[in-house]
């Protein structure tokens, strides 16, 4: 299991990178435009693969006519909002979710516009559009992978779930090849453990 990325959503995203640099010790950079959807972000690298993205309402972008992706749409507490792995075949991984009993959806494509002009694409699972516990899947084919050129000095330790029913969720993150601890709680989390220039951190 590789974790490609989790998303970070809050309701202005230069307050957000604020603050996670004042926390984490390392300043988010790069992203861009979701043009057409509402939305941008900046990214940390948190490994070679795997990177934090924070994301955000767009103002410089008008509303769009759906509603903004990843669980931003009324955002009014940062916090992790959805997460994906990594597939080199995104056709057969849903293929095989599918027949072990949890569908996520077909394949969307996805576009980020740099802020140098450069367009980077992908494609996902379409259940990446509400986000949330269950994660989606992530394919990016020849487009070099964010976390390379994302700022480092982070690294992801683990990722765990909590959630009031763990048992219901075993089976579809099975399905996805998810292999992450599902803890028994009250309310629903994404709970993240990083290492870096603050020593360790949780983010949630």
């Amino acid at each position: 299991m590789i974790i490609d990325h989790i998303i970070y959503a809050a309701p202005d995203l230069d307050s957000a990178v604020d603050d996670l640099a004042t926390r984490l010790g390392v300043r988010a950079t790069g992203g861009g435009q979701h043009v057409g959807q509402g939305t941008h972000n900046k990214l940390l690298a948190l490994g070679p693969r795997t990177y934090l993205e924070i994301v955000a309402p767009d103002p410089g972008q008008p509303d769009p006519a759906a509603a903004r992706p990843y669980g931003v749409d009324g955002v009014t507490r940062a916090g992790l909002v959805g997460w994906a792995l990594t597939t080199d075949g995104i056709e057969a991984a849903i293929a095989d979710a599918r027949a072990k009993g949890f569908d996520p959806g077909g394949v969307i494509d996805g576009h980020r516009l740099a802020a140098d002009g450069t367009e980077l694409r992908w494609q996902l699972t379409s259940n990446a559009l509400g986000a949330g516990i269950l994660l989606f899947l992530i394919s990016w084919g020849a487009t070099p992978h964010p976390a390379a050129s994302a700022p480092t000095g982070l690294i992801l330790e683990s990722l765990h779930i909590e959630h009031p029913d763990p048992t219901g969720l075993r089976g579809p993150l099975r399905a996805l090849g998810a292999e992450v601890e599902v803890r028994a709680a009250t309310e629903s989390a994404l709970v993240a453990h990083l290492h870096g220039p603050r020593g360790h951190r949780e983010l949630r």
